[in-house]
């Protein structure tokens, strides 16, 4: 079989471009490492380029490993692989144009910010440190930004901490379902299978050599997160939206409303795979971001027309604020009562408990402080990574 080669690998072509291409995708905050990228490398020289189809595929089976970075590898690649300046020209003329490109405009804002990074190789005196997202940080450097309030951030060290905070799981408390499942462990709650274990028997000549037995599923708690996005939460609301989004990916039902001036129903957006998609549809469908927050007459507006998204007393609450509330307290306290009679549990995620001592001594702070079920911190990583065992030990004790 003929190995068709892309170029000379001494004078760096295929080497400096799939280097180059490699940073791109780190800047986009698609993981990927040096043994990836000569992966890819020995998959180009392995298929040709003779179909550019096959390319993209045998490249994106070797550097991709999270279905969230598939969009993104295939929009970079488009732009990577047929523009001569961010290719520097290899394989420009190997590969036949396609249709489809994607237009700057329309790219995702991960791809527009890899793009818009020097294209050019590195240089030997650069440091490592001085590539964004380019290669392992410091410990010092990941200490600092893992505790860093996102508020303090400087704009490259925020788009940093937002890819950072996608990554962090926050896995929803379950609960006992009504369906039943058949299972062999012999839990606290499950009873015998009767017509299963005469089944078995019947099968080894009547030696009941497995007891299958019945308990509950367990699924997780429905829940609904409301996020202040007024001007006071401007700088943490599109990051704790895009955690989101990735963080209860996999969960069971949820329903997310923005607050300021007026309600937005933004479960819709949060529907969209794609976390850059998301953050764009949210960013249409509010039109009161970086204003007021009057959070009590957004409760009676979801009263009023999203009540049949509270199931039950089931569903667990997020109330993403800084509590600083412009509304009339009488209102925000009879809206809180009616939530908290149709729900499970209402916890308020606070960024100002980054002041040590902090006291809610505002208006609407003091009221929500009063009926919250308990208050958590979410101003930076290392707040976000203990949310999921704070939710956990909260679910376990008594209400």
């Amino acid at each position: 079989m003929r190995v068709q080669q892309l170029g000379d690998a001494r004078h760096g072509k295929l080497a400096d471009n799939m280097m180059g291409f490699g940073r791109a995708l780190r800047r986009a905050g698609v993981r990927t490492d040096s043994a990836r990228i000569a992966l890819a490398a020995e998959a180009a020289v392995l298929v040709g380029v003779d179909s550019r189809l096959d390319l993209a595929a045998a490249m994106e089976a070797v550097m991709i490993s999270r279905e969230q970075d598939r969009l993104v590898f295939r929009e970079l690649f488009d732009a990577w692989f047929r523009d001569p300046e961010l290719a520097n020209k290899l394989l420009a003329q190997m590969l036949p144009s396609a249709e489809g490109k994607a237009e700057p405009s329309k790219r995702r804002p991960r791809v527009r910010e890899a793009l818009a990074a020097p294209r050019d190789a590195v240089k030997p005196a650069q440091t490592e440190r001085e590539v964004d997202f380019d290669a392992a940080m410091t410990a010092s450097d990941r200490q600092r930004l893992h505790h860093a309030d996102f508020n303090a951030l400087g704009a490259a060290e925020y788009r940093l901490v937002e890819r950072l905070a996608r990554d962090v799981a926050l896995p929803v408390p379950t609960l006992p379902a009504r369906r039943l499942r058949v299972t062999g462990d012999a839990g606290a709650h499950s009873r015998m299978h009767w017509p299963g274990v005469w089944h078995e028997a019947g099968r080894t000549g009547g030696e009941m050599l497995r007891l299958p037995r019945l308990s509950r599923r367990k699924q997780p708690l429905p829940l609904l997160v409301l996020i202040d996005v007024s001007g006071s939460m401007e700088r943490y609301a599109r990051l704790l939206l895009a955690f989101l989004h990735a963080s209860t990916r996999r969960a069971g039902r949820r329903d997310v409303f923005a607050f300021g001036t007026r309600l937005t129903d933004l479960t819709p957006a949060f529907r969209l795979a794609d976390t850059d998609l998301m953050l764009a549809a949210a960013g249409e469908a509010i039109d009161d971001f970086a204003g007021g927050t009057r959070f009590g007459s957004s409760l009676g507006e979801l009263r009023e027309r999203h009540a049949r998204r509270l199931t039950g007393r089931r569903t667990l609450v997020l109330v993403i604020s800084d509590g600083l509330d412009t509304g009339e307290p009488e209102t925000l306290e009879r809206e809180l009562l009616w939530l908290k009679r149709h729900s499970r549990r209402v916890l308020w995620l606070n960024p100002l408990l980054r002041y040590e001592g902090y006291a809610p001594l505002a208006r609407g702070a003091a009221v929500l402080h009063r009926h919250a079920d308990a208050m958590l911190a979410v101003h930076n990583l290392h707040a976000l990574e203990q949310l999921a065992a704070s939710l956990a030990a909260l679910m376990r004790s008594s209400r």
